[in-house]
Parts: structure tokens; C-alpha cells; sequence
């Protein structure tokens, strides 16, 4: 249980810091951007979904060799056991969609419930952001 718990911890350290980087370099490119102040915006909210979308593939990544390795559980329901599968099954957790045709067994389950809360977490983080980075920039034009 004490590997478990380690595995999940070091994957949701890497998608926090990454998820701090990205915001971190966006703030520091802002300012430099030479294009106007609304567009800004626009090129934060797609490096927030960019950030997103690379911690996605992060749990992802994590699922399927989890899913594929011995004692670690399984993902069961409407799932051929593709890496495809598991971007999806990642997708529908970190949103906290949950539609529930595909669904995990075993110490895969651990990773579930905090992929979605990690998820809600750095969403939420993301437009906390985003309203910041507006209110500095959307009445300079």
C-alpha cells in the first residue's frame, strides 16, 4: 500500500509542477507579448488547456501501465484495453465527468478519485489565473 500511495503522490507532484510552470511562463511572456491586450487572454486560456491536456495524457500514461502491470488493478466496462482508452477514461476523471462506462478496480481506483479532485483543483487554478491575467489587461486597449 505504501508503493501505491508513493506512485500517486509522484504523479500528482508532476502534474501540479507542470501545471505551475505553464502558468509560470505565461505570466512571464505576457508582458512581452507585442500583440493586443484582449489577445493575451486568448493565448493564456490556450496554454492553460494545453497544461491540462498534458496532465491528462500524464494520468493516461499512468493508467494504462497500471492497468497493465500485475497487482495494480484493472479498467473494466467499455474498454479494449488501448492507450486511446485510457486518454478518455483520463479525460471523463480529471473534468470530474465520471460517465461511468468505463470503471476501475483495484488500487486504480486511488488514482481515480485523485486525478479528480487534482483535476478540480488546477481547473479551478487555471481560472483563478486567467481572471487575474484579465483584469491586468482587458482595459488597456
Amino acid at each position: 500500500m505504501i508503493f501505491v500511495f508513493a506512485v500517486n503522490i509522484f504523479v500528482i507532484a508532476l502534474t501540479v509542477m507542470i501545471h505551475y510552470e505553464f502558468l509560470h511562463q505565461i505570466t512571464l511572456f505576457m508582458p512581452q507579448m507585442t500583440i493586443r491586450h484582449r489577445f493575451r487572454i486568448v493565448m493564456g486560456v490556450f496554454v492553460a488547456l494545453t497544461a491540462h491536456a498534458v496532465e491528462v495524457w500524464i494520468f493516461a500514461l499512468s493508467f494504462f501501465l497500471m492497468h497493465n502491470a500485475e497487482g495494480w488493478g484493472y479498467l473494466d466496462g467499455n474498454f479494449n484495453g488501448t492507450f486511446m482508452d485510457c486518454v478518455y477514461f483520463s479525460f471523463t476523471s480529471y473534468t470530474t465527468l465520471g460517465t461511468g462506462d468505463i470503471v476501475p478496480n483495484g488500487d486504480l481506483r486511488y488514482l481515480t478519485g485523485l486525478e479528480s479532485l487534482v483535476g478540480l483543483v488546477l481547473i479551478t487554478w487555471s481560472a483563478s489565473f486567467l481572471y487575474l491575467e484579465m483584469t491586468r489587461y482587458w482595459d488597456e486597449d
